[in-house]
This record gives structure tokens, sequence and C-alpha cells, in this order.
């Protein structure tokens, strides 16, 4: 039974001037100091009742609720694509999903693919408890977003529940990033430990064959800036990327060489932004595809035009703002 709130007294120093009094301790001839000391104050102090059994319960089937809010989506569009219940409004699955969530097909069949991988998971041993109702289980470890879970769509069933049970292991029993799963998945397809022999400051060029996530970058040279078992994080003049050894290949550039690259990839990185105009977007893209360690005579004209001009622009919002 919830015990009532109760009021006690306690002796409180107050620091400020404009404390109104009670009688009969404003007095005239009382100094302040002895007049505070005495003062007392109710304070009502009222308990945190806990949760009751019934409450608890309720909680533990939110919280899985919306951490398995993707598996809810994934199989609500499965249901959607299979029975083409979007014939009324629209002629195909790609435009329906356009229009009523905002997002691609594609991103549809990624929370599809994922509600598979999922389901697998939580139905093939790979939970610590069986339960039919996949949300009142609290003891295992599930995906809670769908970029963890992309990475196990390559893999066999079986293999995707060894790859997730890694992950976790690798993440030392909690939820593992996607990053952690992607890098798990690469070492199960890569059915012999090869070893990884790149360096830090190694000039590669970008392999994006079935690849979708390296569209755009198939040709691209990019400097080796952190050494993992079977990927790369390789830096590009825009940003960096993970990526799987297959999709690298050392242009066997000499240090100083490769040298000569990070300084041209520096200075690309200070001019490139997406506010330029396509033109100069298109010929800066062109420098990161070289495949030579230097620039020719009218490249680093080029290019150091465009240094010149972010530099004067520079100068005139400086101006502006002094």
């Amino acid at each position: 039974m919830n015990k009532p709130p109760f009021q006690r007294k306690r002796t409180t120093s107050v620091a400020s001037s404009a404390l109104k009094l009670p009688e009969p301790f404003a007095k005239k001839d009382t100094p302040l100091k002895e007049n505070l000391a005495s003062v007392t104050i109710d304070v009502t102090a009222v308990e945190v009742q806990e949760l009751s059994e019934e409450e608890q319960s309720l909680r533990l089937h939110l919280e899985q609720k919306v951490e398995r809010a993707f598996y809810e989506a994934g199989k609500a569009l499965m249901e959607l694509r299979d029975r083409r219940l979007y014939r009324s409004t629209h002629k195909t699955f790609e435009d329906y999903c356009r229009d009523k969530f905002g997002h691609s097909r594609q991103q549809s069949n990624y929370l599809i693919a994922a509600a598979d991988v999922y389901e697998n998971l939580t139905t093939n041993g790979c939970q610590i408890v069986e339960h039919e109702d996949l949300t009142a289980n609290g003891t295992q470890i599930l995906p809670t977003s769908e970029r963890q879970v992309r990475p196990l769509t390559k893999l066999e069933p079986q293999q995707q529940q060894q790859a997730w049970q890694l992950s976790v292991q690798e993440a030392s029993g909690k939820v593992p990033t996607g990053r952690i799963v992607k890098d798990v998945v690469q070492r199960i397809m890569d059915h012999k430990k090869v070893p990884n022999t790149y360096e830090i400051g190694e000039v590669c060029q970008i392999i994006a064959q079935d690849n979708p996530e390296l569209r755009g970058k198939s040709g691209c040279w990019g400097i080796v800036s952190q050494v993992n078992d079977f990927t790369c994080t390789v830096r590009l003049w825009d940003r960096e990327y993970t990526i799987g050894l297959k999709h690298l290949k050392s242009y066997d550039y000499s240090p100083s060489e490769c040298q000569q690259i990070q300084q041209i990839s520096e200075r690309i990185s200070k001019i490139y932004s997406s506010a330029l105009e396509e033109s100069v977007q298109r010929f800066l893209e062109s420098l990161g595809k070289l495949n030579r360690p230097y620039l020719s005579a009218l490249e680093e004209k080029l290019l150091n035009v465009l240094e010149s001009e972010q530099f004067n622009n520079l100068r005139i919002v400086q101006w502006l703002r002094s």
C-alpha cells in the first residue's frame, strides 16, 4: 500500500536579503542573520512509486516494439507488395512507396530483406529463450535497426546466425554497430583468411563492381587511413569509406608519390563542396580518378584558379563580418 506524503520541518539557511520574515522575527532591533538562522520552512517529501509487475511488463513490451520497429515496417511492406494492395491508387510498388512513405523502392527492399533476417535470427536458434511473442522476449540480443542487419542479407540463413553471434561477441555482449556486423560478414565471405597487406598512407584504386555502396566511386583513388582485418578505411576527397579488400587495388606508388597524392587530395578536399557549380564539381572529381601521382600543367593551373577564387571569397566573407 502506498504511503501518504509526509511533512517534515528543517532549519535552512537562506542567503537573500529580500526574504519576508514571519512575525515575531521581523524586528528592527534583531540582526537579520539571527532571524534567518531560526526560520523554518515546510518541505513536502513525495515518495517515487515503484512500477507494478503489470507496468514493468508493459514497459518491456513497448521498449521492444520500438527496438524492432524496422522489422514491423519490413513485414508490412512485404504484405503490401506481395498482395498488391497499392493497385487501387498506384501502378507500381515503387511509385506507391515514394508517394506514401517518401522513400525509394530500394529503401523498401532493404526493410523487407531486413525483416527476413530478423525473423531468421529470432526463430532459428539465435535467441536465448524461445517465445511465441518475440516482443515479450527480453533476454536475447537482437538488431535494433535496419543498418545493423543489412550486411547479413548477403549470407545464407545459417551464416546469418553465426555472423550475428560473432558480432554480439565483438560488441562485448551489446547490440553491435552496423560497422562491426559488416566486418564480421566480410570475414565470413572470405573463406580463407587473406592477410591485409595494405599500409596507412598507401594509395589504392577503388573497384566498385558488385558493391552498390560504392556507386560513382569506381576508378577513384583513395588513401588508406586505417587497416582492419578484412577491410580498409580509405580517405577520398569528399569523405572516408570502409571498403572490403576485394574492392581495392594498390597503385604500388613509391612513398614520395603517395605523398604527392596526399597533397592533391588535401587541396581538392578544401575546395570540394556540393554548393559548387556542377562543372567545377565534375572537374574536381576527375582529379580524384587520375591514374598518375601528379597533375598536368593545365590541371595545376585550373586548380590554382579555384584555390585563388576560394581564397578571395573567404577574404570577402571575413571583411563583411568585420
